[in-house]
């Protein structure tokens, strides 16, 4: 959000932020927008994510039991239960507050612009009656395109099973059935909290997903470099690598030390910002291998200095990621797979040895590596030896290098730029106050005629009418004739 927040600023639109008071990334001031900060309970939050990355280690590396896994999975529902609870109450909070609804209505904006994974912007702009631009990759019951989009689950994979496009019939079966999951997911663990919002403030019947699919513009993060073929419509926008950008000139010691690793180049390493460390012993098989390498190796690691630490790894407790991926001296990039993570990896070229923790990471380093641009190494099959084997690889064949190149020469080869799109969209539904035109209604339909069911039924009566009425008339005629022959014998 910051990113298009100052390309907006820049352009000279006037913005106004609702920030809960917990916000990491945004600031209750800056000269770039006006802020309304509403109280919230999102804190604890940060903790979860470390203590549930915990629990994925312990059972992906053998330590857990299927009992271990069932019950990550309820935190998981939980956690998410409550994070949608909390984005309700803070909507409920605004629109208490009358003076903040008259003054949200005085204003008269021209758009609302959110992110759809944590719904309550969504609902907000329908309350206001305010055109409605997403910033999305993820809505409330999942991945954007399922809701938007037509899917066949026949080559359109569900994030979570780690399945490509090509799919093998059992491939499909479980495809099929995480749909199930989904389905659970929106309707008893997500989908209770909106509607009790929308049955108090909207004057209409409906649900979020329908609210969601209501928005005139979907910006998404995403694009076909990337993400695999698949149906899209003509109010989806792909500003995938949105936020990248030529790299700056390193600080003087980075530049240094980058600079001391000749003609063998440098790797760094990063597992995002919601890993605050990790296992001892794998931190200490990490340093090992990256000790045997004749690489310069800069480490982002905010744990205990392991023991095995080389000369040749520099140990910080931040980079400057994008600028040390278009250094001219990168050679590999290792990563968790967050998708901003992998779409600066494309934009420069740089390949990938991803670490999967959670969540979509695996998804995203899969596209990569079925584009030979990158290797997966799980954590079920983590060791340092393992490691050390998957990185001298993908340093060694040159052919993941060539590969995530042409990459990165595709996802440069547009038009313009992907923020300038996204802005021209976000403009453009500001200049024609909405862009229903472009936005199929059919989330409004019930599900049947969606699926065309009803329609099916019809005809099938109809077939099934004249069948059956071709075989009485046949009955009734062999029994008339019948019972002439049997008179005309008697």
């Amino acid at each position: 959000m910051k990113v298009l927040i100052e390309e907006m600023h820049s352009r000279g639109h006037n913005i106004t932020i609702i920030r809960p008071n917990s916000s990491w990334y945004i600031t209750e001031k800056s000269p770039l927008y006006t802020s309304i900060t509403i109280p919230d309970e999102t804190n604890e939050f940060e903790n979860f994510f470390e203590e549930y990355l915990w629990k994925v280690m312990q059972i992906e590396r053998g330590d857990g039991s299927g009992l271990s896994f069932l019950q990550l999975q309820v935190d998981l529902f939980m956690m998410l239960s409550k994070a949608h609870y909390i984005s309700c109450k803070m909507v409920s909070a605004i629109l208490e507050d009358k003076t903040l609804v008259k003054r949200l209505q005085n204003e008269r904006y021209d758009l609302v612009l959110t992110d759809p994974a944590i719904a309550g912007g969504v609902f907000l702009a329908h309350y206001l009656k305010l055109p409605l631009v997403l910033n999305v990759r993820w809505i409330t019951s999942g991945e954007g395109h399922f809701v938007i989009a037509p899917s066949p689950m026949s080559y359109v994979p569900l994030p979570g099973t780690g399945h490509t496009d090509k799919m093998s019939f059992t491939q499909r079966v479980k495809n099929v059935l995480f749909q199930s999951f989904i389905f659970f997911q929106d309707r008893f663990v997500v989908g209770p909290h909106y509607d009790a919002l929308i049955e108090k403030y909207l004057d209409y019947k409906t649900d979020i997903v329908s609210l969601i699919q209501a928005a005139d513009i979907w910006l998404m993060r995403a694009d076909f470099v990337f993400e695999f073929p698949r149906p899209t419509m003509p109010n989806v926008v792909y500003m995938g690598g949105f936020q990248c950008k030529p790299s700056k000139p390193l600080p003087a010691d980075l530049e240094a030390f980058v600079q001391s690793s000749g003609e063998h180049g440098f790797i760094i390493m990063s597992l995002g910002t919601l890993v605050k460390s990790l296992p001892a012993d794998m931190a200490n098989d990490i340093a090992a291998a990256f000790a045997s390498l004749p690489q310069k190796v800069i480490w982002r690691h905010l744990g205990d200095r392991p023991s095995t630490v080389g000369n040749n790894t520099l140990i910080v407790d931040w980079i400057p990621q994008n600028d040390l991926l278009g250094h001219s001296k990168i050679k590999a990039f290792v990563a968790h797979g967050g998708t901003n993570g992998v779409q600066e990896a494309i934009y420069h070229g740089v390949p990938i040895l991803g670490i999967p923790l959670f969540f979509d990471q695996f998804d995203n380093l899969l596209r990569v590596q079925e584009r030979g641009a990158g290797k997966i190494l799980k954590l079920s099959e983590f060791s340092g030896h393992t490691f050390g084997q998957a990185l001298r690889e993908l340093l060694g064949d040159a052919s993941y290098r060539r590969n995530m190149q042409r990459l990165s020469s595709l996802h440069r080869d547009q038009p313009m730029r992907p923020l300038d799109s996204a802005i021209f969209w976000i403009e453009y539904v500001i200049r024609n106050k909405g862009a229903t035109h472009l936005r199929s209604e059919f989330y409004k339909m019930p599900w049947y005629s969606y699926h065309s069911v009803d329609v099916v039924l019809v005809l099938f009566t109809i077939v099934a009418v004249f069948v059956l009425s071709i075989v009485a008339i046949i009955r009734y005629v062999c029994y008339k004739t019948c019972c002439k022959q049997k008179m005309k014998n008697e």
